[in-house]
């Protein structure tokens, strides 16, 4: 059985190019204007797709942080008051909408409760992701499953059961696994990108990798080791504000992860071992013994 997902006009798995993503998340500070700047950088680099988050902060903030002040561009706030200057509403979607249509390009959402899907689905997205903080949620899961769109389950801080669980709970057909480790940035160490070969073996759905590291390289290894999906966040400027911004890639670099990912899905070949026609005059000229 193939082991695939149709998403937008892609089709995401095995033998099909690498399905890229440039996460814009909350890099965009609340601001419309770097929101559409990321895009187009992401237009520009090449990826298939954006993605943005949507959450309704009265739901996902837990009631004892609501109260908690902290340093924000708009001063010194509440927690649940940055919370919601950070959340695009109808006006903003629209205009992201309309800007990536005018692009060429897809764009979804990571949705963090039920009525943040409902909101979204009025904007028929391509897919819906579900971000590793979520994964035991199992009442959003549910909601997603009755959408009838792809789904997208980050596997971040979850163990193997865990994941098993919520992989129950959503159409099999129409799901993409991504391994992920939830620290921002992540050290090396804890990648453990071997966990993608450990759940192709498991689940018969496409598995991918969402990246939170610094660097391109074990994003692109990750492509080498199974992954038919990679996502990244992107950012204008690793030095902005946010939380999120020191694990993201700048501009310049997500072309370079684009390009290097299309290399090395060329490099892999079929693991048919040839004698290639490039290779006949040096075999002739080099190999004493035919």
């Amino acid at each position: 059985m193939a082991r695939e997902v149709k998403i937008g006009n892609r089709v995401v798995g095995d033998g099909h190019p690498a399905f890229i993503v440039a996460e814009v998340g909350v890099n965009h500070n609340g601001s419309i204007d770097i929101a559409k700047d990321l895009i187009m950088q992401a237009h520009h680099a090449g990826v298939e797709a954006v993605k943005f988050q949507k959450r309704t902060p009265e739901l996902c903030v837990p009631k004892d942080q609501w109260d908690l002040m902290r340093e924000t561009p708009w001063g010194y706030i509440s927690y649940i008051e940055y919370r919601r200057k950070m959340e695009f509403q109808q006006a903003q979607y629209t205009e992201i909408d309309r800007y990536c249509k005018e692009l060429g390009m897809s764009w979804f959402a990571s949705v963090w409760d039920e009525p943040s899907v409902e909101f979204l689905d009025a904007f028929n997205p391509i897919c819906y992701k579900v971000p590793s903080a979520s994964l035991t949620d199992h009442g959003l899961l549910n909601c997603l499953r009755e959408t009838g769109r792809p789904v997208i389950l980050s596997t971040g801080m979850s163990t193997m059961e865990q994941i098993r669980e919520a992989v129950r709970l959503l159409d099999k057909d129409k799901l993409v696994l991504c391994h992920a480790t939830s620290t921002y940035p992540c050290d090396p160490h804890e990648l453990n990108l071997h966990v993608i070969e450990e759940l192709r073996k498991e689940f018969p759905c496409p598995i991918g990798y969402s990246g939170h590291e610094v660097g391109l390289i074990t994003s692109v290894v990750s492509v080498a080791l199974g992954a038919c999906m990679v996502e990244r966040h992107i950012t204008l400027y690793r030095s902005m504000w946010g939380s999120d911004q020191a694990a993201s890639v700048e501009p310049q670099g997500f072309e370079r992860l684009v390009k290097y990912i299309r290399v090395t899905e060329q490099s892999l070949g079929d693991g048919v071992k040839r004698v290639y026609d490039s290779e006949i005059p040096s075999m002739r000229k080099l190999r004493r013994c035919q």
